[in-house]
């Protein structure tokens, strides 16, 4: 069945490739470098053993992450050089950045609903990126609310802080599940593929981007 088309009041982004891209890959070689272990152990820590969802679920700090892997890899490191490798996997997906401009010139306010955890996001902050924090009126992280999508926990958290009504929110994420989690929440959703398609289904939805 089609989903009828309703116009955005308030565009909720993911930011992980949506915003800007990731390489999951780096992060790790670059974390078995400053450990001293193989690529495979720092992945099997971080991501197979949970340390990574608990971090971003905000169930531990960083302090708290660095412990873990140290044990569980039987490493030591700085914490400091840990967190920087762990984050150095980001760039900006620059074609989106007209998309964003041209739906606050159409007087709809914008939000990023990520998974994400404190050294990722204070890592994209000081890389000044041009369109983080303040192109955006609200940030809903899920390291702060302590509940990650597709959890309907973060989604209730989000449109509170939209401060508008499920029906008038639209999300771009790039993991389908996450979709889905935001269309059963009642908000208007689409899977993000590239920039040119975000801005089609949004002036589809009535906002004039002049794209």
């Amino acid at each position: 069945m089609t989903r009828p088309l309703r116009v955005a009041r308030f565009v909720y982004f993911d930011l992980g490739n949506v915003i800007a891209f990731f390489d999951r890959e780096r992060a790790t070689r670059n974390m078995a470098a400053v450990a001293g272990i193989t690529p495979a152990a720092a992945h099997a820590a971080v991501f197979e053993g949970g340390l990574q969802a608990r971090l971003e679920r905000g169930e531990i700090d960083w302090s708290g992450f660095h412990e873990g892997f140290s044990a569980a890899t039987g490493s030591s490191s700085d914490p400091v050089a840990l967190a920087d490798a762990a984050s150095d996997m980001f760039s900006l997906n620059v074609a989106i950045l007209p998309v964003i401009a041209a739906i606050e010139r159409a007087g709809c306010r914008t939000g990023i609903l990520s998974n994400t955890c404190a050294p990722h996001w204070e890592h994209l902050l000081a890389k000044r990126f041009a369109v983080l924090p303040g192109r955006f009126s609200v940030t809903v992280l899920s390291h702060e609310v302590g509940a990650m999508k597709p959890s309907p926990a973060i989604y209730a958290a989000a449109e509170r802080m939209a401060g508008v009504p499920a029906e008038a929110i639209f999300f771009t994420d790039d993991v389908g599940e996450h979709v889905d989690a935001a269309l059963a929440a009642g908000w208007d959703a689409e899977t993000f593929t590239d920039a040119a398609r975000l801005a089609d289904q949004l002036q589809r939805r009535g906002l004039n981007l002049g794209l």
